[in-house]
């Protein structure tokens, strides 16, 4: 008989995995890694693996996706509003992720990375969308919802582009103003 994925001991080896995981790409590149080297790590078999993720690019994506998470601190959107200090502290959360990133060498996966951060970031500023205007569900909010996430995500970009001379909160401060008005009109 099969144990639910929300088991203790079903969660506590998929964190082993991805632990594997995030370990081996400190020391390889993303496409060196292969099964057996994760399973060899994690001390776990090929099945086990293939209980928990589809391939090595599932593994890949949800590890991914939750390092950002951790980084974005995931309930800190339930409580507040999108204000600066939101703006701010998504920005920071979103460039951190991708200077760890950076040190990890994962070349050629820009475009699953840049997916999984503006699809975690629709997320979180659709959430807060919908709690700033009284719970009203709709495609307008969807839609800025994902221009933010395009926007945060592209000027995360642009700071690593230019070199990351100016701290994060500094280089998104100018944009700002402008952000919060067009929150306002929502």
């Amino acid at each position: 008989m099969t144990q639910p994925k929300s088991d203790p001991r079903v969660l506590r080896t998929r964190r082993l995995i991805m632990d594997s995981f995030i370990e081996l790409s400190a020391k390889k590149e993303f496409k060196d890694i292969t099964v057996k080297d994760i399973t060899t790590e994690a001390m776990i078999n090929r099945a086990t693996f293939y209980y928990h993720f589809e391939d090595i690019y599932d593994l890949l994506e949800k590890a991914l996706s939750e390092v950002l998470l951790v980084n974005l601190n995931g309930d800190f959107y339930k409580n507040d509003k999108l204000d600066e200090e939101a703006f701010v502290s998504i920005f920071l959360a979103v460039t951190n992720f991708q200077k760890s990133l950076s040190n990890r060498c994962h070349r050629g996966y820009e475009d699953t990375i840049a997916r999984i951060i503006r699809e975690q970031l629709e997320i979180i500023f659709y959430k807060m969308l919908v709690k700033q205007n009284a719970g009203e569900e709709d495609e307008a909010l969807k839609l800025n919802a994902v221009i933010l996430s395009w926007g945060i995500y592209g000027a995360s970009v642009e700071w690593k582009r230019k070199g990351i001379d100016v701290q994060p909160e500094e280089f998104i401060k100018p944009a700002l103003p402008y952000l919060l008005s067009g929150i306002e009109y929502v």
